[in-house]
């Protein structure tokens, strides 16, 4: 496959009606819920990622944009998992400190951050931005050091778009797994108060990797400081790999208050 056009035209010879009613449900598209509006074909995620393997790394980047900004829920993931493919080849340990790897990923995190709101559902967010995004705040590149990359990480937390919120805490899944805590621990605090539970399961989750994978002591740092004030859903979530008897503890503290969403059970 060599166009977007084709991509296109191959997925939607696969669409499932009876999945795609499943996957609106479960994707929230009903008037009033956040994914509302979106339009699926109803393929399952391994499906569409055969499509990225067909595509292969010979791709042209210049046509991924046709897929992002396409009408169906799985053409647009294939466009980001695209994206994911060709920043991950450009990113490995021979590669981090090239020029011309550098280029490239910096021209695929260009892409990224210019279609960001395409990804406009939790999965599009969560199977891509780590991958992409979260990598790159490690590595070497032209478009600016440390505090450029804390701007535009600053910028996604502040943006109205739940999406772009969501990016600038998942992104801290990969910075955690190498074992930097710091933008897991940003971004949580900034998004501490968030009224989405959306959001809530997001910062808990990171938080719960960065314990994992950097220090639970750290983890029960940020708890003691900041418990009190968390939704008890993101506390949950922050505190599921401990001890039970610790997570009794924890969740014995004073309850923080409700907001409108944080009693729903969303991914």
């Amino acid at each position: 496959m060599t166009s977007a056009q084709e991509i296109i035209h191959y997925m939607e010879s696969q669409r499932n009606d009876e999945q795609r009613q499943i996957l609106m449900g479960f994707f929230k598209t009903a008037p009033g819920e956040y994914g509302y509006g979106d339009e699926f074909l109803g393929l399952k995620v391994p499906q569409t990622r055969e499509v990225v393997k067909l595509a292969g790394q010979g791709f042209p980047l210049p046509e991924v944009p046709a897929l992002l900004t396409n009408r169906w829920h799985e053409v647009r993931l294939c466009g980001f998992l695209i994206l994911v493919s060709k920043f991950e080849k450009q990113a490995t340990k021979r590669l981090e400190n090239n020029p011309d790897a550098i280029a490239k990923r910096d021209e695929i995190v260009q892409m990224y951050l210019q279609y960001a709101e395409q990804a406009n559902n939790w999965d599009l967010v969560d199977l891509s931005v780590h991958k992409i995004l979260g990598h790159w705040l490690l590595l070497p590149s032209n478009l600016g050091d440390r505090d450029y990359k804390l701007k535009v990480l600053d910028d996604l937390a502040a943006s109205p778009c739940l999406w772009k919120q969501r990016m600038s805490i998942v992104c801290s899944w990969m910075t955690s797994r190498k074992g930097d805590p710091f933008w897991c621990l940003r971004y949580a605090e900034i998004h501490l108060h968030h009224p989405h539970d959306l959001m809530h399961k997001a910062v808990g989750w990171m938080l719960r990797e960065m314990g994992k994978q950097v220090s639970m002591n750290l983890l029960r740092e940020f708890l003691r400081q900041h418990a009190h004030e968390m939704p008890r859903t993101m506390l949950r979530y922050a505190i599921e790999k401990m001890p039970e008897a610790e997570r009794k503890e924890w969740m014995r503290g004073p309850s923080p208050i409700a907001t409108p969403h944080s009693q729903r059970e969303n991914p």
